[in-house]
């Protein structure tokens, strides 16, 4: 995996790459003998009578087949959770955590990562995991996959090299990345990072897809085009490795003697991808008021209920703010979705401070907030000319079910226990005798 990062164009277009020519078969996807010596395996993340539409598998032609490992052991992690919790923790109070302090010792992502809030049920494939990830060491001998569901990367500081079975994507802040669920991956730092920082979603639900646009028409926010997948790249390397898998909400490893990141070719619509969050397409208001914040959405996971999100990966980039006679921040709300927020970089328009790139928000199902106090009452006297909201880039994790947030996450150091408070000088403005 020595050789430029090359990518190929589309949304879970069907991609056909190999690193060495001729490795892919022609006409049949398992022969009697596969070029080179290699192994045929399929990878599946649909079940098999999935609609042809939503059908999800990719093959796969590597040195060795995966099987060639030992028993899996239980490895204790006690830093990361899965819904549902063994003591639910939700309740409706408004929460707000800091970043996540970079590690001292050398941690690299597996042991770097923390769960911040659960919802759903893994078991039954429904719902969301929320983590954070700190780390300052590059994965070497040590890979990882999930079981429970494909992972959404949102680098928040520090570029990112995920090596994966099917080849690598770099990452960097502003970009995102999605393995799909029981792919092997390392993660890296870019070259000239020590330490990287950011947000993991691990979506239990059906796989993220772009989101309708309706009466938008046929161009608007995520283009298919602009989502990237690695073209084949391989290493044929022994030695002694680890494997850890996610497994049920439990942590679980097996040795290996190989790199598992040996497929020399592969072709299928189940693949991990990339995308620049730069390249969204923003659509907002030309006259009054606001649009909803759907309109901000990237990927979306369906749920059972149509318009109700397993998850909405819905983003704050850089836009023209021009509505007249409107107040121009987000407006107080309740709302049936609940919210988990964080914040790339720059500031957030309806929270004046406390809201730290890398740091996250937590507003569950009808818990009531909206901009600060400090906040409101600039947007109410301000000059409303056009506005060009620059710097920043925030994003939501937004779900149909309550966000259990983890004992680790509620008793963290760098939890904001005084949130509450940025809304208690919010004052009565009433004047019942005069309009």
């Amino acid at each position: 995996m020595t050789a430029p990062l090359r990518y190929q164009s589309g949304f879970r277009n069907h991609f056909a790459t190999e690193a060495l020519p001729g490795a892919l078969p022609v006409g049949q996807n398992s022969p009697q003998q596969c070029a080179y010596g290699l192994y045929a395996e399929q990878l599946t993340g649909s079940a098999f009578t999935a609609p042809r539409h939503q059908n999800l598998r990719s093959w796969l032609y590597r040195i060795r087949p995966s099987v060639v490992q030992s028993a899996y052991q239980p490895l204790e992690n006690r830093r990361v959770h899965t819904s549902p919790l063994d003591k639910p923790a939700a309740d409706p109070n408004q929460m707000r955590w800091d970043p996540v302090p970079l590690p001292d010792a050398p941690t690299d992502f597996v042991d770097g990562l923390l769960t911040i809030a659960v919802n759903g049920d893994a078991g039954a494939q429904s719902g969301v995991g929320v983590h954070v990830y700190a780390f300052n060491e590059d994965m070497t001998e040590r890979f990882f996959y999930t079981a429970d569901g494909e992972l959404l990367f949102v680098p928040q500081q520090g570029a990112l090299r995920l090596r994966t079975e099917f080849g690598e994507l770099e990452v960097a802040s502003g970009e995102i990345a999605v393995i799909p669920r029981g792919v092997k991956f390392q993660v890296r730092r870019a070259a000239g990072v020590e330490a990287a920082r950011g947000y993991l979603c691990e979506n239990y639900g059906s796989p993220m897809e772009l989101p309708g646009l309706g009466p938008i028409g046929a161009n608007g926010l995520a283009n298919p085009r602009d989502f990237l997948s690695p073209m084949a790249a391989f290493e044929d390397l022994e030695g002694d490795f680890s494997l850890v898998a996610k497994f049920s909400g439990r942590f679980w490893e097996t040795r290996l003697n190989h790199s598992p990141l040996d497929v020399v070719a592969w072709h299928g619509n189940y693949a991990p991808y990339k995308y620049d969050l730069a390249n969204f397409n923003t659509i907002n208001t030309v006259s009054f008021d606001h649009p909803d914040p759907s309109i901000f959405t990237v990927l979306t996971s369906a749920s059972d209920t149509p318009g109700m999100a397993n998850l909405d990966f819905v983003i704050f980039p850089p836009r023209w703010m021009v509505a007249e006679n409107t107040f121009r921040p987000p407006w107080f709300h309740r709302n049936l979705m609940s919210e988990f927020m964080g914040l790339v970089h720059g500031e957030y328009d309806a929270k004046a401070e406390g809201f730290l790139p890398g740091g996250a928000s937590l507003h569950n199902c009808m818990s009531p907030h909206g901009p600060d106090a400090e906040t409101f009452d600039k947007a109410s006297t301000a000059e409303l000319k056009p506005q060009y909201q620059g710097n920043t880039l925030a994003f939501m994790f937004e779900s149909r079910y309550v966000y259990h947030p983890t004992a680790a996450a509620l008793e963290a150091d760098f939890r904001q226990r005084d949130y509450v408070d940025v809304w208690s000088t919010l004052r009565s403005n009433f004047t019942p005798d005069q309009r």
